[in-house]
C-alpha cells in the first residue's frame, strides 16, 4: 500500500455539517484511497506481464483525483473560525484577479451553484500569475494543467444532500463559514 488514508474524524462536529454526512463523506474518501492503491498494484502487475491495461489507466485518474481532491477539501475545513487576512498575499491576489474579495466570493459561489456534480477549485496559475475559479465536472477531467489548487469545494451530492437536500446554496454558505483560511493561504 502506497497511500495511507488520512484521518479526518477531527471534523466531526463541524458547524453546518452533520455527523452522518461527514462520516459518509470520509468513508467515500477512504474508498478512493483504497481503490488508488489497488489500481497501482494491478498496473504494476500488468506492466511486468506486458498485458494491455487501458481501462485501468483511465480509471486510475478518477480514483487518484478523487483521493487528492477530497484531501484538499477536508484539509481546507476547520471548526475554528478564521478569516483570510486582508494583508496576506492571497487576499491581495484575489483583489488583483477579481477586482475585489466580494467579486471573487460571489463568483466562486456562483460556480458552485451551477447545476450538476463536480468541484469548484480556486486555482493559481504561476505562469500568468492569476487566480481562476474553475468548475471541474468529474474528478479526472477539466483541471487546469500546471495550475495549483488553492481552495477546493466538493459539490457532488454526497457533500451536501444528507443535510441540505437540494438546497445547494445553503451548503455553500455553510462551507464558507468553515474554510480554514490558514491552510488555503499556505497553499498559495
Amino acid at each position: 500500500m502506497i497511500y495511507e488514508t488520512k484521518n479526518y474524524e477531527n471534523l466531526i462536529g463541524l458547524p453546518g455539517f452533520s455527523e452522518p454526512l461527514l462520516k459518509n463523506h470520509i468513508a467515500l474518501y477512504q474508498g478512493y484511497v483504497n481503490n488508488t492503491n489497488k489500481l497501482i498494484d494491478m498496473l504494476t502487475d500488468f506492466a511486468k506481464d506486458g498485458v494491455g491495461h487501458s481501462e485501468l489507466k483511465r480509471r486510475f485518474g478518477w480514483e487518484w483525483n478523487g483521493m487528492q481532491l477530497h484531501e484538499y477539501y477536508f484539509e481546507n475545513l476547520s471548526k475554528e473560525k478564521n478569516q483570510l487576512d486582508i494583508n496576506s498575499d492571497l487576499y491581495k491576489k484575489i483583489v488583483e484577479s477579481f477586482s475585489s474579495y466580494e467579486n471573487w466570493e460571489k463568483d466562486f459561489k456562483a460556480v458552485g451553484a451551477l447545476r450538476g456534480i463536480g468541484w469548484v477549485i480556486l486555482y493559481y496559475d504561476p505562469i500568468g500569475r492569476k487566480l481562476f475559479n474553475t468548475w471541474i465536472n468529474e474528478h479526472d477531467g477539466g483541471h487546469l494543467s500546471g495550475a495549483k489548487p488553492i481552495l477546493v469545494m466538493d459539490v457532488f451530492e454526497h457533500a451536501f444532500m444528507i443535510d441540505y437536500g437540494i438546497k445547494k446554496m445553503d451548503y455553500i454558505e455553510a462551507f464558507f463559514k468553515v474554510i480554514n483560511w490558514n491552510i488555503v493561504n499556505s497553499r498559495f
